[in-house]
């Protein structure tokens, strides 16, 4: 678990977790075990973040600002009216990114019951200098899991495309996404690494340490959070609409690519590539972005079932 930690002359407030990476390595997973923390609330995915930034920084007006929130097609599972997102900020001393984004946590904590907030966002992971920027107590968690299980996992969400990635082009982006955010990793004030598979393996020491990070008290409930994971997870069951080229995709659909959240961690869900691969595409995957998965700690040569290795 790699760590990275800077003091900030910015005024103290609560650090806000930003929980990142390449999709489908368990992002949610973490969400939803520091969701289950009594002072800690994160919201659904909300993908407007970057864009918001550069929209005030442009200069928009607080209705126009709420556009760019609105545009996105992940906005209903947030369940906020437009308009008190505008009411609020209306209030603020200072429209400038920080506050703003700020108070639409806040107005989502508040509705949970809790003092504190986070974000999890997968692709911000692409944006954590510019978000650290407008809000200086951001501390990104960077979850990385076994680039073949990721490719596993999102040839099954895609079973139904004729032309699904192959191995190695899902590898390259990867491995590019992966090296490029350790590289921002070292230029923001805090940043900590978790592979996927130490949090199923070990969850509590890495559960304690992440809290350590967050300055976010113990509190043995995260290590229960799927005994509520179906109803935090039911903001997503709504179809998500069809937008920029992409169709809607159905909300049961949504709800059963993170089914795995409602039960404790699984190991079972770890290494599926050695029975699940084909050799071809574990070697095309090795070839491309071998030394990452060595870097990380992984085993590369090693075969699959299908090779009696």
């Amino acid at each position: 678990m790699a760590l990275f930690s800077r003091k900030s002359r910015e005024p103290a407030r609560p650090p806000v977790p930003f929980i990142v990476g390449v999709g489908r390595s368990g992002t949610t997973m973490l969400r939803l075990m520091l969701d289950a923390h009594p002072d800690l609330a994160i919201p659904p995915e909300t993908h407007f973040v970057p864009e918001l930034i550069d929209a005030i920084e442009a200069g928009a007006t607080p209705e126009q600002a709420v556009e760019t929130m609105t545009a996105v097609r992940q906005w209903g599972d947030l369940d906020t009216d437009p308009a008190d997102v505008v009411a609020r900020w209306k209030q603020l001393d200072e429209f400038a990114p920080g506050p703003a984004l700020r108070s639409f946590y806040e107005m989502y904590a508040e509705r949970q019951g809790k003092p504190r907030y986070g974000e999890k966002t997968p692709a911000y992971v692409k944006n954590m200098i510019k978000i650290e920027a407008a809000m200086p107590e951001a501390r990104f968690i960077h979850v990385i899991r076994d680039g073949r299980d990721v490719a596993l996992s999102r040839w099954k969400r895609t079973l139904g495309d004729k032309d699904p990635a192959p191995a190695g082009q899902v590898a390259e982006t990867w491995q590019r996404r992966i090296r490029r955010a350790q590289r921002h990793g070292r230029k923001v004030s805090h940043y900590l690494e978790l592979r996927y598979e130490d949090l199923v393996t070990d969850t509590e020491p890495n559960l304690h340490r992440i809290a350590d990070f967050l300055e976010l008290p113990w509190d043995p409930v995260m290590l229960r959070y799927y005994e509520h994971a179906a109803e935090r997870m039911a903001e997503m069951a709504r179809d998500l609409p069809a937008t920029d080229g992409k169709p809607t995709r159905p909300g049961e659909e949504r709800m059963q690519a993170h089914a795995m959240t409602q039960k404790p961690p699984d190991p079972s869900a770890m290494y599926r590539w050695k029975e699940k691969m084909s050799p071809e595409d574990v070697a095309a995957f090795d070839a491309a972005a071998g030394e990452l998965l060595s870097d990380l700690g992984y085993e590369v040569g090693t075969g699959t079932a299908a090779t009696g290795a």
